[in-house]
């Protein structure tokens, strides 16, 4: 039994016990929770860490134009497939982290080789291979509790040592570095490339088990395609649950361009930033395409053929049209056309002032949103169209305005100002360039056209001939020629002047024009002679054409000076393909021989013909209607 002493000592004992636990227990409870929150704290790092690196990551795959959601995908499949060679947690997020920034070194490629559609240059692929020193280079300043420089630096080494930047070799490679190379060696064989289509997923499975110990790990591969059927289906899993960013693909016709007052915009659609990312890009890309485009072709049909192409990357349109602009009639006349109902505006000819072109070219600026129709009523046409709106531009060399480039669409009001600053950077592009494809069709044409008469020359006309003949035997069709010689053409010159002998020529050449059909082809031969190319015509319609033509001039009155009309007449001799030769050089002799054999029968059988000729050209007056 205790004394009274010894039960106070006890009692003192014991709360001094109690008030340690308790102290001792709030001191635990302290330091757990501070645990906790430190926990927490470094979780929200953490997670603040990965989020930073995978928008950086997102934005560097927004800005690639060929690569949509490519570090997406690169992330799952090196995910999973690190955790498959059973890597440490410290490692898989060391791969998670490098998956989602490995081409960050593209930054220092210049876009027009990454997504140039070919093979690469010696000189282009040197620059292509610098983008893993590059990346490792920029990560390398980052202070990432794993390694991820060694990893990106090392991504596009091969196994058999071939690799790049350093030519490393097997397992001299980090694991980690061999697990990117695989997975997005096996992302690039599946999608879309400027390069190349993508592959279907057994097919892709067949060339890395070919490439396994050449340039891949053979371990990583025979783990990836176990794994293959699952990750490839968490892969279509995310892209149908919009875990993907959207592909930013150029817009037709029917779809708005998703810029600031599209359609899209206005219908308070805002893009996403990655998107906005994607379409700046797309737009720089676009633009560069379109310069590189142009120059590469000479004449004007074949150059705004080619900027039409690219320029639908840039403003979409459902028609585009190119309109020049002739100061000696204050004129603007249609000289390309292509697209929705491209057959009303081709014919289009209007005045400056008049319709939107008109408009555009009198007060040189641009125009969004003029209804095409307005054209169509100010030269005349009777026709409806379905374009509903026009984006037109003037087009500028030096200060002086020479035509407009426009395009159309469906949509009323579809234009909005973002697409005339575009068609204005386009049109500030292409103004010398169209100028110079002008240039080269009138000097062109006018390499094959005869000065004096207009008529085709006789480079074009053997050109002409080539392309005929074999046409005419391929379709097993006839073909004619005709022959025709000015008769006293001589006499006309030594009498009165050359001049005179080329208005002669010219009147000649006028009637002969107006008397053949459209798709015939009559050229100046060579002094006074013209040959005529009649295709689909047989012997007998030959001579027919003959001597139509030769009845034609010879009602023509001309008068050398004022009061002196002389009657003109033409010798003609007629071949046909393939009766008389098989090449232009057989059918021109045929044809020159029986123009000489009509000269001289004509001579010898109706001097009266050329009677009043000769007594005009000796000088006495002599008005008569020709025989």
């Amino acid at each position: 039994m205790l004394t009274q002493p010894s039960f106070w000592l006890l009692a003192s004992v014991m709360l001094v016990a109690t008030l340690g636990f308790r102290r001792a227990y709030r001191a635990n409870r302290t330091l757990a929770d501070q645990l906790a929150q430190e926990r927490k704290r470094a979780q929200q790092m953490s997670e603040l860490h990965l989020a930073t690196i995978e928008a950086l990551a997102l934005a560097i795959d927004a800005k690639d134009q060929t690569t949509y959601n490519h570090v997406a995908r690169v992330e799952l499949y090196a995910t999973a497939l690190a955790r498959t060679l059973h890597m440490s947690d410290v490692d898989i997020e060391a791969v998670r982290t490098a998956a989602l920034l490995h081409d960050i070194g593209k930054l220092g490629v210049p876009e027009h080789i990454l997504a140039k559609p070919g093979p690469l240059t010696p000189d282009e692929f040197e620059k292509v291979r610098m983008h893993p020193q590059i990346g490792a280079d920029i990560l390398s300043a980052v202070p990432f509790p794993y390694p991820v420089a060694p990893l990106v630096l090392a991504h596009h080494e091969r196994w058999d040592g071939r690799g790049y930047p350093d030519g490393l070799k097997g397992e001299d490679i980090p694991l980690g570095a061999r697990v990117l190379c695989l997975v997005d060696y096996f992302d690039a064989l599946t999608s879309d490339r400027p390069y190349h289509k993508p592959l279907p997923m057994d097919a892709a499975a067949e060339l890395i088990k070919q490439e396994s110990g050449k340039a891949l790990d053979p371990a990583a591969v025979e783990a990836f395609l176990q794994i293959l059927p699952e990750v490839r289906g968490q892969v279509e899993a995310n892209l149908q649950a919009g875990r993907y960013r959207p592909r930013i693909l150029p817009m037709s016709a029917s779809e708005g361009a998703p810029i600031s007052g599209s359609p899209r915009a206005a219908a308070g659609v805002r893009p996403s930033v990655f998107e906005d990312i994607a379409v700046a890009h797309r737009e720089i890309y676009a633009l560069y395409e379109l310069a590189q485009t142009m120059g590469t072709t000479l004449g004007v049909s074949e150059t705004m053929g080619h900027i039409a192409s690219k320029l639908s990357r840039v403003v979409p349109f459902a028609a585009c049209s190119l309109f020049l602009y002739t100061e000696e009639d204050d004129t603007v006349q249609c000289r390309f056309a292509s697209g929705t109902d491209a057959e009303l505006l081709q014919p289009l000819v209007l005045k400056s002032g008049e319709g939107v072109t008109g408009w555009v070219v009198r007060n040189r600026r641009a125009l969004v949103n003029g209804r095409p129709s307005s054209d169509l009523h100010a030269a005349g046409s009777v026709h409806t169209t379905t374009l509903e709106s026009v984006l037109v531009c003037p087009l500028v060399s030096g200060n002086t305005i020479f035509g407009t480039l426009a395009v159309y669409h469906t949509t009323e009001a579809f234009y909005a100002d973002d697409h005339r600053r575009l068609l204005e950077r386009v049109c500030e592009q292409a103004s010398a360039v169209i100028r110079n494809a002008i240039v080269f069709d009138q000097t062109h044409e006018a390499s094959l056209t005869d000065s004096l008469t207009g008529l085709p020359n006789t480079r074009f006309m053997f050109r002409h001939l080539t392309r005929e003949l074999a046409r005419t035997q391929r379709l097993g069709a006839d073909l004619a020629l005709i022959v025709l010689d000015l008769n006293a053409f001589k006499e006309i010159n030594d009498t009165h002047g050359h001049h005179i002998g080329d208005r002669a020529l010219r009147e000649v050449a006028n009637v002969l024009r107006a008397t053949i059909r459209p798709y015939d082809v009559c050229a100046r031969y060579a002094g006074d002679e013209f040959v005529i190319v009649l295709p689909g015509c047989n012997i007998e319609e030959a001579e027919n054409k003959r001597r139509e033509l030769q009845e034609a001039i010879e009602r023509v009155v001309f008068e050398p000076v004022p009061d002196l009309r002389l009657p003109l007449s033409i010798s003609a001799g007629a071949a046909v393909y393939p009766h008389d030769g098989e090449t232009y050089e057989l059918l021109l002799a045929a044809a020159d021989r029986r123009m000489y054999g009509d000269k001289s029968r004509r001579r010898a059988e109706t001097p009266r013909h050329h009677e009043p000729v000769l007594r005009a050209l000796s000088g006495t007056a002599y008005d008569i209607t020709p025989v």
